[in-house]
Parts: C-alpha cells; sequence; structure tokens
C-alpha cells in the first residue's frame, strides 16, 4: 500500500513548457512560492487549513510570537505585567504598529481580535473561561482581569498552532464567527492583493512599507524582527507534483513549499536546489472514528483494531522505505521529542499484527457487518494513509466504502452527523502539523467534550485536560499527559498511525528561509 510516482525525464522537459510565461518572466523583487494546496479560505479564524495559517502569518500579526522551543516571545507587544497574584495582566502595544488601510492599530481593536479567536480555538476557550474582564482602558493597553491565575497567557495568544490569534481592525473583529470578514486587512509585514487573486492560480502580496519590524528578539519560526526583502511574493498553484517540481528545478519557481517524498532523490542530486525539513515535529497522522453511530460508537470494537494496525505501514506510504530517519514511529497520542510525549500504553503497536484475531475480537464486540465509510483527500499523504486504513479494515472483515475526494469537499462531509445511510461517515484521516499536539490547550483532538468531528465525549481525558492548565509544572504536565494518554488508548478517540517529517525545496539563491514553517520575512535572493 505505497504511494509511489515514477518521473521520466521526458514528463519533466514537458512540464517545464507548461509554466506560464508571464511566472518565468516576473521581476527580480519577486519571490514565487509553490504553496503546498490552493489557498480558499482567508479568514485565519474560521478553518485550521495551514495554508491558511501561512497566508495569515503574511497579512495579520499577533501579539506574540513563538520561538523554536515554543515559548512565547514578544512580538506587537512591548511587553507586559503582571499583577494581583497573577489575575491581572497588562499587555501593552509597542509603538508604530499600523493597519493596511492606513489607521494606528489600537488596544479596542486587539481586545476585539481575541474574543472572536477564542470562540473557535481550544486553547483560546479555555483562556476566555478564566477571564473576568478583558477590556482596554486606553489605546495601548490590552487587560485580562483573571478568576485564577493562567500563567500561559502568552503562549495561547502566540501560538503557531491552528487557528492562530491574529489582530484584525475591531470593527472587523466584530464580524461573526461563522462567517468570514468582509475585508483583508491586517498589520502584518505584507498586504493581500485580491484584485489580483486567480483562485487556483495564483495569489499575491506585496511588502507593506509601513510595517515596522521588531528592533529585538529571537529570529526563528514567528519570532523575532520581520524585515522583509521582496517587494512581491507570488503563491502560484501547481497542483500536479511532477509540474511543480519541474518548475521548481528549470528556475520557473524559486520555492516548493512540499518536496514530494518521491522526488528528493532528484531534488538532492540538482545543483540548484537545496532541500531542507523546516520543522522538526513533522506532521502527525490519524484516523478519526465517528462516535456518534455504528460501529465506532462501541469501545469494544475501537479497541481491538489496535492488533491491527501497523504504523510502519503508513509511513511508508507516505515517504517510502529508502530514508528511515523521514519518519517516526510509534507514535502516541503527543508529538515525539516534545516535553509532553510518552510511550506509556503503547505495547499494543510492538509486535506481528493479529489480523485473525482481530476479526475474532470484533465478532465478539458486535461487529454485525455494518458499512464503514472512511474518508480521504485525493492528494499527497492523506490519499496514501488513506489507502492503506481502507486495507487494514478490509483485512479485518469489515464492510468498507471508501469516500476519496478534494481536501474541502471531504471537510464539508466531515461536519455531518447522521449515520453513513444519511451521508455521513464511518471514520476519515488526516494530518495536523506536530506542534498541534504539543499539550492538552493546543490539541484539538484530544478536548473530549463532544466538539470536534467523531464527537468523542471523555469525562477523565477532560478533567485531566482541567488539571494540566492547573499544573505549572512541566514534570507534573508531562504525568497528567502520560495518564491522558493511558486513557486515550483504552477509548480510543483516534488511532495515532506516526509522524512523518515534510522537507521544502528552493533555489540555492534563495538565502534566510527559517525553521518552523514557510514565512517570508528574512528570505532574500544571494
Amino acid at each position: 500500500m505505497r504511494r509511489r510516482e515514477f518521473l521520466h525525464t521526458a514528463g519533466i522537459a514537458a512540464a517545464s513548457l507548461a509554466v506560464p510565461a508571464r511566472v518565468r518572466a516576473a521581476a527580480e523583487t519577486t519571490l514565487r512560492f509553490t504553496p503546498q494546496q490552493d489557498l480558499i479560505t482567508l479568514d485565519p479564524i474560521l478553518t485550521t487549513g495551514y495554508i491558511t495559517r501561512n497566508y495569515a502569518y503574511m497579512v495579520y500579526d499577533t501579539l506574540y510570537g513563538m520561538n523554536s522551543r515554543y515559548q512565547a516571545t514578544p512580538q506587537m507587544v512591548d511587553g507586559h505585567r503582571v499583577e494581583a497574584d497573577g489575575k491581572r495582566w497588562d499587555l501593552t502595544l509597542r509603538d508604530n504598529l499600523f493597519w493596511h488601510d492606513g489607521e494606528r492599530v489600537l488596544a479596542r481593536d486587539c481586545v476585539a481580535s481575541i474574543k472572536r479567536w477564542a470562540q473557535r480555538d481550544t486553547f483560546g476557550a479555555s483562556l476566555i473561561d478564566a477571564t473576568e474582564e478583558l477590556s482596554a482602558p486606553d489605546d495601548r493597553t490590552i487587560r485580562f482581569r483573571l478568576k485564577r491565575p493562567f500563567p500561559l497567557l502568552p503562549i495561547a495568544l502566540g501560538k503557531a498552532s491552528v487557528p492562530v490569534c491574529v489582530m484584525m481592525p475591531e470593527r472587523l473583529a466584530m464580524t461573526d464567527v461563522s462567517k468570514p470578514v468582509p475585508e483583508i486587512i491586517g498589520s502584518g509585514p505584507f498586504r493581500f492583493k485580491l484584485d489580483e487573486r486567480a483562485p487556483g492560480s495564483i495569489n499575491v502580496f506585496t511588502k507593506f512599507e509601513r510595517y515596522v519590524p521588531r528592533s529585538d528578539g529571537e529570529l526563528g519560526w514567528t519570532s523575532g524582527p520581520k524585515v522583509v526583502h521582496f517587494d512581491r511574493v507570488e503563491w502560484n498553484s501547481i497542483p500536479d507534483a511532477s509540474t511543480a517540481t519541474a518548475a521548481l528545478m528549470s528556475g520557473a519557481q524559486h520555492w516548493q513549499e512540499y518536496a514530494y517524498h518521491d522526488h528528493l532523490p532528484m531534488l538532492k542530486a540538482a545543483r540548484q536546489v537545496t532541500t531542507r525539513v523546516l520543522d522538526p515535529t513533522g506532521f502527525v497522522c490519524m484516523m478519526r472514528m465517528n462516535h456518534l453511530h455504528p460501529p465506532f460508537d462501541n469501545p469494544a470494537i475501537r479497541r481491538a483494531l489496535w492488533g491491527a494496525l501497523a504504523q510502519n505501514d503508513y509511513m511508508e506510504a507516505v515517504v517510502g522505505t529508502d530514508d528511515r530517519s523521514l519518519y517516526n514511529v510509534p507514535l502516541g497520542f503527543f508529538c515525539p521529542g516534545t516535553p509532553m510525549a510518552s510511550t506509556a500504553g503503547l505495547d499494543m503497536l510492538a509486535g506481528p499484527r493479529r489480523i485473525e484475531q482481530v476479526k475474532d475480537e470484533l465478532r465478539t464486540a458486535g461487529y454485525r457487518g455494518e458499512k464503514v465509510v472512511i474518508m480521504a483527500s485525493n492528494a499527497g499523504a492523506l490519499a496514501a494513509i488513506g489507502a492503506v486504513a481502507a486495507d487494514m479494515l478490509k483485512r479485518v472483515g469489515m464492510d468498507v466504502e471508501v469516500y476519496v475526494v478534494e481536501f474541502n469537499a471531504m471537510l464539508q462531509r466531515r461536519n455531518r452527523r447522521g449515520p453513513v445511510s444519511d451521508g455521513g461517515w464511518s471514520a476519515f484521516v488526516t494530518n495536523w502539523a506536530g506542534m498541534d499536539w504539543l499539550n492538552p490547550a493546543v490539541h484539538m483532538a484530544l478536548r473530549a467534550d463532544g466538539t470536534y468531528a467523531g464527537w468523542s465525549q471523555n469525562e477523565r481525558i477532560n478533567g485531566l485536560r482541567a488539571s494540566w492548565f492547573e499544573t505549572a509544572d512541566e514534570a507534573a504536565q508531562a504525568a497528567i499527559c502520560r495518564d491522558i494518554q493511558l486513557e486515550a488508548v483504552k477509548d480510543v478517540p483516534y488511532y495515532p498511525l506516526g509522524q512523518y517529517l515534510q522537507p521544502t525545496a528552493f533555489r540555492k539563491s534563495i538565502t534566510g528561509v527559517l525553521d518552523g514553517f514557510a514565512t517570508f520575512w528574512n528570505v532574500r535572493r544571494a
């Protein structure tokens, strides 16, 4: 069950001819970038899509940034003052902050932005739940009066996990959170050129001349001075993998967000191309089950499938077998290599898979041949892991129907709560940036209160999550996360499928690419 793509030399040549002459002739002050998918949603609060997150960091700014150690650093704020035994925080905006329409950024804009974001973000919801009053006593001060101490306040406002807490003018931040904002106005280092947008083809950003970078701070991820060296950045959507790789190798494009794993040997051999893993947390993959309807409303059926799950199969389907360093198993319920991760309770993933035994366990648990509809995207890693997941369910004797469509179409069906017979679903596969599994605050799929698609509910997980917020010591927090993982192994809100690293690729003439994800400050042409 491996997704492999063979790229012929003749195909490369033909693909390079498909790149428009307009793109090849762009000015030297332009950076041409191939995003991993088309940019569809322009309101960063309405989606957890990483493509929108990356766009948001160009157009908008955040009160705090995040460095490579996942710590909050001041960005739009000069700093903060904490008083009243941790129950009052005053955040002070720095000078020279302007919206793209020329108006000055005010504290009341930020208050409205925080409130809108918190309606959609799990970490934000926890912050607001701990807040007695959020106000703007003057134009530069954002004040939190808290019911109880919340020491994680800066990282809640500065985390790079989705959705991010971007600032926008008050009149836009007052938009109903179920609807997109009517204008794209931020205070970030780039303006978005809506008049040049062609969905499915191109999105354009131009340098915001009134943006004043910080003068200090650790440069990396979303932290530190955001100095822009290009007047214009073009995101050119090239959905065909071969065409995208050809465009990079020919120089028609400067930077390709995802270097496809099948193409890595060729890209590494190219003298004018650099490949690099920017984000050591990579991508963590999961199969999420629908807890509302048979068969996966039955926890015994969910537990039985552990014996058939081979995480190696999923990861090899994505990255191949040539470079074992590009994936990591076993994967538990927190991102490997980060403080909250452990291998507690993962013994069931070791050793040979027990297909026949799982068939017996499913019958005993009560599986009666119900149809299982599994959803997956039709592109890239998600298509690969979807194929492996469907094959696993078929091998243990389940009646499987595979629903493979474009990612956004899959999301539309994912919101349906009805049974399969009414157009619902049984399971879907997806991936998350590893930073979205850092801890219980940002881990949406572990919020077991029935809010995330799949609608799992577990009082013990929710209680442990609440305890984590009240614990300041990292070792004690890690112990709570081990308990959460042990409970998740029993209840199975989803199946972790492995972690893989995703390289990027860019022309060697491009320098200053920062670790983290695709950001466009500090980048220049040598």
